[in-house]
Protein backbone atom coordinates (compact mmCIF):
# COMPACT_ATOMS: atom_id res chain seq x y z
CA UNK A 1 0.00 0.00 0.00
CA UNK A 2 0.88 3.59 -0.55
CA UNK A 3 0.48 5.95 1.71
CA UNK A 4 1.54 8.73 -0.28
CA UNK A 5 -1.28 8.05 -2.30
CA UNK A 6 -3.80 7.51 -0.32
CA UNK A 7 -5.68 10.73 0.98
CA UNK A 8 -8.30 9.35 3.04
CA UNK A 9 -6.16 9.47 5.97
CA UNK A 10 -2.60 10.37 7.31
CA UNK A 11 0.27 8.59 7.47
CA UNK A 12 3.62 10.62 8.64
CA UNK A 13 6.38 9.90 6.55
CA UNK A 14 8.38 8.21 9.48
CA UNK A 15 6.07 5.47 9.50
CA UNK A 16 5.70 2.28 7.42
CA UNK A 17 2.11 0.38 6.10
CA UNK A 18 2.99 -2.89 4.45
CA UNK A 19 1.05 -3.97 1.66
CA UNK A 20 -2.06 -5.65 2.46
CA UNK A 21 -3.23 -3.20 5.13
CA UNK A 22 -6.49 -1.74 5.38
CA UNK A 23 -7.04 1.85 6.82
CA UNK A 24 -10.21 3.73 7.11
CA UNK A 25 -10.88 7.48 6.75
CA UNK A 26 -10.09 10.29 8.82
CA UNK A 27 -7.72 8.31 10.55
CA UNK A 28 -3.99 9.63 11.59
CA UNK A 29 -1.21 7.33 11.89
CA UNK A 30 2.00 9.60 13.19
CA UNK A 31 5.33 9.36 13.67
CA UNK A 32 7.76 6.33 13.50
CA UNK A 33 4.46 3.97 13.24
CA UNK A 34 4.64 0.25 11.65
CA UNK A 35 1.38 -1.74 10.63
CA UNK A 36 2.02 -5.35 9.12
CA UNK A 37 0.33 -7.35 6.61
CA UNK A 38 -3.14 -8.22 7.29
CA UNK A 39 -3.88 -5.52 9.66
CA UNK A 40 -7.45 -3.56 9.74
CA UNK A 41 -7.48 -0.06 10.81
CA UNK A 42 -11.24 1.36 10.98
CA UNK A 43 -11.74 5.01 10.50
CA UNK A 44 -11.30 7.98 12.56
CA UNK A 45 -8.61 6.50 15.15
CA UNK A 46 -5.68 8.39 16.38
CA UNK A 47 -2.14 6.58 16.41
CA UNK A 48 0.47 7.87 18.30
CA UNK A 49 4.16 7.85 17.82
CA UNK A 50 6.25 4.46 18.08
CA UNK A 51 3.39 1.74 17.60
CA UNK A 52 2.97 -1.24 16.07
CA UNK A 53 -0.08 -3.26 14.72
CA UNK A 54 0.07 -6.70 13.28
CA UNK A 55 0.53 -8.66 11.68
CA UNK A 56 -3.24 -9.33 11.22
CA UNK A 57 -4.65 -7.69 14.37
CA UNK A 58 -7.91 -5.81 14.38
CA UNK A 59 -8.60 -2.31 15.04
CA UNK A 60 -12.62 -0.65 15.30
CA UNK A 61 -13.03 2.75 14.61
CA UNK A 62 -12.38 5.62 16.02
CA UNK A 63 -9.45 3.83 17.91
CA UNK A 64 -7.17 5.88 20.69
CA UNK A 65 -3.69 4.14 20.87
CA UNK A 66 -1.39 6.62 22.46
CA UNK A 67 2.46 6.41 22.31
CA UNK A 68 4.73 3.16 22.84
CA UNK A 69 2.11 0.48 22.03
CA UNK A 70 2.26 -2.53 20.28
CA UNK A 71 -0.82 -4.43 19.14
CA UNK A 72 -0.07 -8.13 18.25
CA UNK A 73 -1.56 -10.92 16.16
CA UNK A 74 -4.67 -11.86 18.32
CA UNK A 75 -5.68 -8.83 19.54
CA UNK A 76 -8.70 -7.13 18.53
CA UNK A 77 -9.98 -3.76 19.45
CA UNK A 78 -13.64 -2.96 18.90
CA UNK A 79 -14.60 0.72 18.48
CA UNK A 80 -14.17 3.80 20.65
CA UNK A 81 -11.63 1.81 22.84
CA UNK A 82 -8.56 3.96 24.29
CA UNK A 83 -4.98 2.40 24.90
CA UNK A 84 -2.99 4.62 27.56
CA UNK A 85 0.77 5.36 26.75
CA UNK A 86 3.43 2.11 26.80
CA UNK A 87 0.31 -0.48 28.18
CA UNK A 88 0.99 -3.52 26.99
CA UNK A 89 -0.54 -6.29 25.32
CA UNK A 90 0.82 -9.88 24.86
CA UNK A 91 -0.44 -13.06 22.68
CA UNK A 92 1.67 -16.23 23.55
CA UNK A 93 1.53 -17.58 27.18
CA UNK A 94 4.42 -19.55 27.63
CA UNK A 95 6.92 -17.57 25.18
CA UNK A 96 10.54 -18.91 24.84
CA UNK A 97 13.10 -17.80 22.69
CA UNK A 98 14.87 -21.51 22.07
CA UNK A 99 11.14 -22.77 21.60
CA UNK A 100 9.48 -20.41 19.38
CA UNK A 101 5.48 -20.09 19.84
CA UNK A 102 5.35 -17.43 16.80
CA UNK A 103 2.22 -19.01 14.59
CA UNK A 104 -1.16 -18.10 14.65
CA UNK A 105 -2.35 -21.38 16.45
CA UNK A 106 0.66 -20.71 19.49
CA UNK A 107 -1.74 -17.27 20.23
CA UNK A 108 -4.31 -16.62 22.87
CA UNK A 109 -6.35 -14.09 21.51
CA UNK A 110 -7.61 -11.14 23.45
CA UNK A 111 -10.63 -8.76 23.09
CA UNK A 112 -11.06 -5.13 23.92
CA UNK A 113 -14.79 -4.43 23.38
CA UNK A 114 -15.96 -1.30 22.55
CA UNK A 115 -15.59 1.62 24.53
CA UNK A 116 -13.25 0.32 27.06
CA UNK A 117 -10.29 2.39 28.26
CA UNK A 118 -6.67 1.06 29.61
CA UNK A 119 -4.53 3.19 31.35
CA UNK A 120 -0.82 3.81 31.06
CA UNK A 121 1.77 0.78 31.70
CA UNK A 122 -1.22 -1.45 32.32
CA UNK A 123 -0.25 -5.02 30.82
CA UNK A 124 -2.86 -7.15 29.40
CA UNK A 125 -2.30 -10.68 29.36
CA UNK A 126 -2.99 -12.35 26.44
CA UNK A 127 -6.52 -15.09 26.28
CA UNK A 128 -8.14 -12.38 28.02
CA UNK A 129 -11.74 -10.30 27.41
CA UNK A 130 -12.18 -6.73 28.54
CA UNK A 131 -16.00 -6.08 28.50
CA UNK A 132 -17.52 -2.87 27.35
CA UNK A 133 -16.92 0.56 28.76
CA UNK A 134 -14.61 -1.18 31.05
CA UNK A 135 -12.01 1.34 32.78
CA UNK A 136 -8.32 -0.37 33.47
CA UNK A 137 -6.17 2.05 35.93
CA UNK A 138 -2.64 2.62 34.87
CA UNK A 139 0.14 -0.07 35.75
CA UNK A 140 -2.80 -2.86 36.18
CA UNK A 141 -1.51 -6.00 35.23
CA UNK A 142 -5.22 -8.07 33.87
CA UNK A 143 -4.64 -11.94 34.12
CA UNK A 144 -8.43 -12.62 33.74
CA UNK A 145 -11.78 -11.26 31.89
CA UNK A 146 -13.10 -8.05 32.99
CA UNK A 147 -16.57 -7.50 33.05
CA UNK A 148 -18.13 -4.70 30.94
CA UNK A 149 -18.51 -1.13 32.93
CA UNK A 150 -16.09 -2.60 35.77
CA UNK A 151 -13.22 -0.31 37.11
CA UNK A 152 -10.00 -2.77 37.67
CA UNK A 153 -6.19 -1.85 38.61
CA UNK A 154 -3.98 -3.48 41.01
CA UNK A 155 -1.13 -6.07 40.25
CA UNK A 156 -3.08 -8.42 39.50
CA UNK A 157 -5.97 -6.27 38.71
CA UNK A 158 -9.13 -6.69 41.00
CA UNK A 159 -12.15 -4.89 40.74
CA UNK A 160 -13.16 -1.56 42.99
CA UNK A 161 -16.30 -0.43 41.68
CA UNK A 162 -18.20 0.27 38.77
CA UNK A 163 -18.15 2.93 35.50
CA UNK A 164 -20.64 4.55 33.28
CA UNK A 165 -20.10 4.61 29.72
CA UNK A 166 -18.76 8.34 29.91
CA UNK A 167 -16.23 7.21 32.40
CA UNK A 168 -17.36 8.57 35.53
CA UNK A 169 -17.48 6.23 38.41
CA UNK A 170 -20.40 5.60 39.41
CA UNK A 171 -21.92 5.28 43.03
CA UNK A 172 -25.10 2.82 43.55
CA UNK A 173 -27.92 3.27 46.19
CA UNK A 174 -29.47 0.26 46.73
CA UNK A 175 -29.75 -1.45 42.93
CA UNK A 176 -29.28 1.44 41.18
CA UNK A 177 -26.61 4.61 39.99
CA UNK A 178 -27.12 7.54 38.45
CA UNK A 179 -24.20 8.94 36.44
CA UNK A 180 -23.58 12.57 38.00
CA UNK A 181 -22.04 13.84 34.81
CA UNK A 182 -24.01 12.25 31.74
CA UNK A 183 -27.56 11.40 33.07
CA UNK A 184 -26.74 7.78 32.36
CA UNK A 185 -28.51 5.28 34.64
CA UNK A 186 -28.24 1.97 35.62
CA UNK A 187 -29.13 -1.13 37.90
CA UNK A 188 -27.36 -3.80 39.29
CA UNK A 189 -27.91 -7.44 38.70
CA UNK A 190 -25.11 -8.86 40.68
CA UNK A 191 -21.76 -8.35 42.12
CA UNK A 192 -20.50 -9.26 38.23
CA UNK A 193 -22.60 -7.37 36.00
CA UNK A 194 -24.24 -4.21 35.60
CA UNK A 195 -27.46 -3.10 33.09
CA UNK A 196 -28.10 0.45 31.14
CA UNK A 197 -31.14 1.17 33.60
CA UNK A 198 -33.06 2.23 30.32
CA UNK A 199 -32.08 -1.10 28.39
CA UNK A 200 -33.50 -3.04 31.38
CA UNK A 201 -37.14 -0.98 30.70
CA UNK A 202 -36.98 -0.92 27.01
CA UNK A 203 -35.13 -4.27 26.23
CA UNK A 204 -32.38 -2.58 24.06
CA UNK A 205 -29.09 -2.55 23.91
CA UNK A 206 -27.01 0.72 25.44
Amino acid sequence: MSASTKKAYFVHESSYVDDGVEIGEETAIWHFCHLLTGTRVGTRCRIGQNVVIGPRATVGNNVKIQNNVSVYEGVTLEDDVFCGPSMVFTNVLTPRCAFPRNTGEDFAPTLVKRGASIGANATIVCGNTIGEHALIGAGAVVTKDVPAYAVVYGNPARQHGWACACGVVLGFHDEFAECAECGRRYRRVDDTRIDPFDSVITGQAA
